[in-house]
């Protein structure tokens, strides 16, 4: 069988292209990438097990007419950073949504079955936990989150004639080959390393936020192609919830002398929630990557540098 792999660079499309060869059912693998980040080593060295093809393809403007049964995509191509989501609103509405109408009519067209990334951060009011069926709770606080709200209501749209999985991903943490310091842990870690002070916005410090290790991800998809888990329902899919606090604690397991300022302005989202992952659990998959050893393994490629 034939997967096709959007935003096949990036934080998470990369750590999925080196590991698609253990998904049993696939043979092919198609990489698709418009190389704005231009993080070409995200192609390097992958595993010859398995049939690699990659295209230089703006999904935002160019349709993928000439790519011929596929039978699963997972689309990871979108601008995906939240917090500077505010600066570029207007071309990160034209830019995702139009990534998104384009695979929609690919699936519909040649029956592939779409692993579709959304994010926790459609959860908007704080409570105690929240769960893929409380709809009053959706109230996105960036533009980033708008998008992927949307992204889901075009899919419901086209349910009846579409096999898709909508994941509620929480915020990525771990390393991969076009690994990103814009998410809260990776950019914590980035500033721990340069022996930065790391910047917390004075009333998030106990907040709770979910996290996910991208290896739990991987594990995901994995689960979703080889259990063919297309029901077209929505998943909050996190590794655990944890406040700041904790992440800092982790943090300072292993790199001594972390500096912290708390400052008046709202660094990312401020909100603060607990995820429940219990309709995933249902379904048969338990995540249990440990986030403290993603944040281990991103000081640790950091760890020649040496400061003055």
């Amino acid at each position: 069988m034939k997967l096709l792999i959007t935003g096949a660079c990036g934080h998470i499309g990369s750590f999925i292209s080196e590991r698609a060869h253990k998904i049993k059912k696939i043979k092919e693998i198609i990489l698709i990438d418009n190389f704005n980040t231009q993080r070409y080593n995200s192609l390097f060295n992958l595993n010859k097990k398995k049939k690699f093809s990659f295209y230089n393809i703006d999904l935002s403007k160019k349709k993928l007419n000439n790519f011929k049964k596929v039978d699963y995509l997972i689309h990871c191509a979108s601008h995906t950073n939240a917090q500077g989501s505010f600066k570029i609103k207007k071309e990160m509405y034209r830019n995702n949504l139009s990534c998104m109408k384009n695979i929609i009519n690919y699936c519909l067209k040649n029956k592939s079955k779409l692993i579709h990334l959304s994010s926790t951060s459609v959860y908007g009011k704080q409570a105690n936990i929240v769960s893929e069926n409380d709809d009053h709770l959706l109230k996105p606080q960036s533009p980033y989150a708008e998008i992927k709200l949307i992204e889901e209501n075009l899919l419901k749209k086209n349910r009846k004639k579409l096999k898709y999985i909508t994941l509620r991903l929480g915020t990525i943490s771990g390393v991969s080959k076009g690994i990103r310091f814009h998410t809260a842990i990776n950019k914590f870690c980035f500033n721990a390393s340069l022996n930065e002070k790391i910047n917390i916005y004075k009333t998030a410090y106990n907040q709770f936020r979910p996290y996910l290790s991208v290896k739990d991800a991987f594990k995901m998809f994995k689960f979703c192609i080889e259990k063919n888990l297309f029901d077209n329902e929505t998943y909050n899919v996190l590794s655990g919830n944890f406040t700041v606090k904790q992440i800092i604690e982790m943090i300072k397991k292993y790199k001594k002398n972390v500096k912290i300022k708390f400052v008046n302005t709202a660094i990312m989202n401020q909100l603060s929630y607990h995820v429940s992952n219990r309709k995933l659990k249902k379904r048969g998959i338990n995540l249990t990557s440990e986030i403290s050893q993603d944040i281990k393994e991103t000081l640790k490629i950091f760890k020649s540098l040496k400061y003055k």
